[in-house]
């Protein structure tokens, strides 16, 4: 909703959105304020405490008020990063998140704090279930954090290898986020790709005059990988893209040793028994055997998706007149190009023509819309004067970083009581400098102030979808609406949750769990009628852009008939064939990567991690699990490229957890077919699981949630069902 539309009950929230308006210099002082004050708190917690006076409530919660309150302007400290234009205030983001990891550092290993949560915990006075949840964590994190071994030279090294570890990843995720390498190319050596995205490059002067430059930002990479006709140039940009980043090799061997040393100072055999053993999974075997059984089960699979599209790879070289150049093999920059012409061909599936069915602004409002009816939530998106409206100063600018943000206060609906929920926040096209991938960003936490405040969260999508020019919008691709819808869910996450305190709030959740509810929600871009609510063919949008479609027409086509206005059943069945086309393919990409990082993680000694080699592991692995060749030959030159050095999950958080988006992926499979398979727009049901399992966030075991949302223990059926393998 947005203007006139919008009930007055829905105008005035009751919080105003944070503001963007930090300098280099402000960050850093800010920095230093959250940092003296939650210092400040630890020290009073000491000094007017000792195991005989310390409670949950002279401790642990005075503590956990300074986490929620220092949250509120943390996340943003760090975001700037990610989305800045300006790279003194991106720069300045990085230096702040290195000082608030160090802070972070130095609090999880002060003895003194640590002896004081201790004598909480044994005194065992009776507290809420999520307090008792906060005091053993809190305990645990300073176990985690090497306060159980002994002071000196030993726990010195842990806490110095701590520092570093924080230090690269800033480095590797910076290094990500500002890459802005290119390649240049003829117009010609493009053939195949599409106009819109051709058009969009930027054009040569000087020694560059005539060419293109093709950069490796998702809008260009993924459509030239899929659609270019010339082998060498998918080649050429496949392998390019992989070493992107290669300064990050250095970085990432040096994590991957840190974490082995450090893990093995704290008693555990390795880094990945130490990550697990919080999780959902519990143990590294439970996780290698789910692995091991996914590629055995996986591999036959593969092989027959694999033989079907070197066929066709070979029918498509001779039709074209390039027979003497089939080697009869399937290489990495063939995978998308010919998973596509398979679409194309067996299924009769134009995805360019899909995507005329899905402008991203209709899209977007399409999917709230759903989110409204299943959750009980209004949107009311917020523009010019009701900016300047909630803005805390009157300008309505300072509540956005970049002028391509839309914002949006939610709302529960009237059945659910028109309480404010919260600000979500969407950043959909990519620019210089801005996180590369797709991602939700908690920008300030939700939490409990007193017996009758509350603090109301704000979310952020950060996307990089292809910008919309005259003569189009952005058209989002089918596998793009189910990103975005998977990227909402995280956000509705985050939005909807109410916990006590900020530590539990939304997606924080174990990390082999977080993304199952999102996982769930992309069964509604499989399902006809919500693709078909969702869907609006672009020529609809204005007289101008039904010009331009018609004018984009080929000559003998002019005359034809306008579109229907939404996807025709015809094309939508089609589409909905094509769901598990090459399934086991692109679950043994994902099992790659899963097997890789626990691989890395679990050496069998240290020595082991240090003589190890990432590259060339990340090449084997991927060529013995996924059977795709890449430059080696007869088992030789395996460091032909760095794909580990822009795997940024592996050192942001996913380290010894990739594997959850396969394991989560059991959840969320059970869950909707369990629960809404039948009937996906249930309001009923919708607003049963918001309030089971979205609301707790991470206040109490994901299990738990789990089993009072199916009224049993979770089961894998559905999951292999799912997958053609039960």
């Amino acid at each position: 909703m947005t203007g006139a539309q919008v009930p007055e009950r829905y105008r005035k929230p009751p919080q105003a959105p944070p503001t963007f308006t930090a300098t280099p210099e402000s960050l850093i002082k800010v920095t230093e304020r959250l940092i003296a004050q939650s210092k400040s708190v630890q020290d009073k917690v000491v000094a007017d405490n000792d195991a005989s006076s310390a409670t949950f409530r002279n401790v642990n919660l005075p503590m956990a008020v300074d986490d929620n309150t220092m949250a509120l302007e943390s996340h943003i400290i760090g975001f700037y990063q990610a989305v800045s234009t300006s790279k003194e205030l991106r720069d300045a983001s990085t230096e702040a998140e290195k000082m608030l990891d160090d802070f972070g550092i130095e609090s999880s290993m002060r003895e003194d704090v640590f002896k004081i949560v201790d004598a909480v915990l044994k005194k065992n006075e009776p507290l809420d279930p999520e307090s008792r949840r906060l005091l053993e964590k809190d305990h645990k994190n300073f176990v985690r954090n090497g306060l159980n071994i002994p002071a000196g030279p030993k726990r010195d090294r842990f806490k110095e290898i701590k520092k570093r570890l924080s230090e690269l990843s800033i480095e590797f995720q910076k290094t990500l986020n500002e890459e802005n390498g290119g390649i240049w190319f003829t117009p010609q050596d493009l053939e195949g790709v599409p106009a819109d995205v051709v058009n969009n490059l930027e054009k040569g002067t000087g020694e560059n005059e005539g060419k293109i430059r093709l950069t490796f930002k998702y809008p260009d990479l993924f459509p030239t990988l899929k659609y270019a006709v010339s082998p060498d140039v998918r080649k050429k940009v496949f392998v390019d893209n992989e070493n992107k980043c290669n300064t990050n090799v250095p970085l990432f061997k040096e994590a991957i040793e840190l974490r082995d040393e450090a893990a093995r100072l704290l008693g555990y055999e390795n880094h990945a028994q130490f990550r697990i053993e919080d999780k959902m999974a519990k143990t590294t075997k439970t996780v290698d055997d789910f692995l091991g059984d996914l590629r055995k089960r996986l591999g036959p699979g593969g092989l027959k998706e694999i033989a079907t599209l070197l066929k066709m790879k070979e029918e498509d070289l001779k039709a074209r007149g390039k027979a003497q150049t089939f080697d009869g093999r399937y290489y990495l920059w063939d995978h998308r190009f010919y998973d596509r012409l398979l679409v194309e061909k067996d299924y009769e599936v134009d995805h360019e023509k899909i995507a005329d069915y899905f402008p991203l602004q209709t899209t977007i409002r399409g999917m709230l819309h759903i989110f409204e009816e299943i959750f009980g939530l209004v949107f009311v998106e917020l523009t010019g004067a009701d900016r300047d409206a909630v803005s805390s100063s009157g300008n309505g600018k300072d509540i956005v970083w970049h002028e391509d943000v839309a914002l949006f206060s939610v709302w529960d609906d009237e059945g659910e009581g028109s309480e404010f929920v919260g600000y979500l926040y969407l950043d959909l096209h990519p620019r210089d400098g801005k996180y590369g991938h797709a991602a939700n960003f908690n920008l300030q936490p939700g939490f409990q102030v007193n017996s009758t405040t509350r603090r109301y969260p704000a979310t952020a999508l950060v996307c990089n979808f292809s910008k919309p020019t005259p003569k189009k919008p952005s058209l989002l691709q089918h596998d793009e609406v189910v990103t975005l819808f998977h990227e909402l869910g995280h956000g509705i996450h985050d939005l909807v949750s109410r916990t006590t305190y900020s530590r539990f709030h939304g997606t924080n959740t174990v990390r082999d769990f977080v993304e199952a509810p999102s996982q769930m929600l992309e069964n509604w871009c499989w399902d006809p009628a919500q693709l078909k609510a969702l869907s609006k063919h672009y020529s609809y949008l204005s007289p101008d852009l039904a010009a331009a479609w018609k004018d984009g027409l080929p000559e003998a086509e002019k005359g034809n008939a306008a579109p229907e206005e939404q996807i025709p059943d015809a094309l939508l069945e089609k589409l909905v064939r094509t769901k598990h086309v090459n399934a086991a393919m692109f679950n043994l990409r994902q099992l790659h990567f899963g097997i890789y990082d626990m691989t890395v993680h679990t050496p069998s000694s240290h020595d082991e991690v240090v003589k190890l080699d990432p590259t060339v592991l990340y090449n084997q692995l991927r060529h013995e699990i996924a059977r795709l060749q890449g430059l080696e030959v007869d088992g030789k030159g395996w460091n032909w490229a760095n794909g580990q050095s822009t795997f940024g999950h592996l050192i942001g958080g996913y380290d010894a957890g990739y594997y959850g988006y396969l394991y989560s992926q059991v959840y969320s499979a059970d869950m909707f077919h369990s629960v809404f398979a039948k009937d996906p727009m249930n309001g009923k049901e919708g607003r049963r699981y918001r309030h089971t399992v979205l609301e707790k966030g991470g206040s109490r075991e994901e299990m738990e949630s789990l089993r009072e949302f199916l009224g049993r223990e979770p089961s894998t059926e559905s999951f292999y069902k799912e997958l053609g393998l039960n």
